[in-house]
């Protein structure tokens, strides 16, 4: 599945205010929980959490990746949310760069398969330079979406 599919406007946010790790991944999970019947904010903040334990789910240059299990989701589809912040934050990226790209994805427990092809998707359009130059330039939350929607 591909990040374009599981987009919404509502859950893409560009120039957010965010001043901490754990604050960033709060904000996405408050913005994902509004999405879900099945599921609070402090649930899924655990679910990211428990996932940046394992490891830094920042990717370098600028860019991290949260990811987080959902048991018994509803919708039984995955939600992706995009933020872009104000200023970049430390988020023990594994450049030890900040961070000001959060592309949060949230996957149903039985969909892990596909999950991973939605990182891959998310990994690729993130990869190239021009596009998140694009990214950052964004002023609007609508410009943010149109441009993640046109990527390939």
């Amino acid at each position: 599945m591909k990040l374009q599919d599981i987009l919404t406007l509502d859950c893409t946010i560009c120039a957010a205010p965010g001043a901490s790790k754990k604050r960033i991944l709060e904000y996405l999970s408050r913005l994902a929980a509004d999405k879900l019947d099945s599921h609070d904010t402090f649930q899924l903040l655990e679910s990211l959490v428990k996932r940046e334990r394992m490891g830094s789910t920042g990717i370098g240059n600028g860019i991290a990746i949260p990811h987080g299990r959902l048991n018994n989701a509803t919708p039984t589809k995955p939600i992706a949310v995009v933020i872009t912040t104000e200023q970049a934050i430390n988020f023990d990226a594994i450049d030890h760069r900040p961070v000001d790209i959060f592309i949060a994805l949230f996957v149903p427990e039985e969909q892990c398969q596909s999950h991973l092809s939605t990182l891959q998707s998310i990994a690729k359009i993130f990869r190239e330079k021009q596009f998140c130059k694009q990214v950052r330039k964004c002023k609007s939350n609508q410009e943010l979406f149109q441009l993640i929607q046109q990527a390939s």
